[in-house]
Order: C-alpha cells, then structure tokens, then sequence
C-alpha cells in the first residue's frame, strides 16, 4: 500500500501566524479574511501540513485571519 504522510511537527502554528502577519502587513489579506485564504501563499504541500497543525489547535479554516492572530500586541498598548 503506498501511503504519502505528511511530515509532522515540520510546521508549527507560530510560523503560520508569522505568514499570515507579514501577509496583513504587506496588504496582501486583511484580518478579516478567512484563514483558507493563507492558502494562495503557501505551496500545498506545505498548506497540507498547516492544515493539520490549525486543526490540532482548534482552528477552523474558515476562521479568520485575526482570530489566528489574537496574541498580537499594539504599540499603543505599552
């Protein structure tokens, strides 16, 4: 039986909300978009193994981008 299995652990969570972040801040998506839309930047390979990591942590990818970057800290806030 051939089997493809993906590499686990390769991708964390933290590097996706690195993506997503220098994507909202380029203007290439908003945070209000849904997380799927991640999906046009990142090869699909590499998008397979995102998916698993946002389901392992409850992320729904119709979430939206902002909920994925809820630990964001504002210059304004210190």
């Amino acid at each position: 039986m051939n089997t493809i299995k993906l590499q686990k652990n390769i991708y964390t969570l933290d590097m996706l909300r690195d993506e997503a972040r220098a994507l909202v801040d380029k203007g290439a998506v908003t945070r209000q978009e849904p997380i799927y839309t991640l999906c046009r930047y990142i090869p699909g390979r590499e998008w397979e193994c995102f998916k698993i990591e946002l389901e392992e942590n409850e992320f729904l990818q119709r979430d939206h981008i902002v909920d994925l970057l809820s630990q964001e800290s504002w210059e304004e806030d210190a």
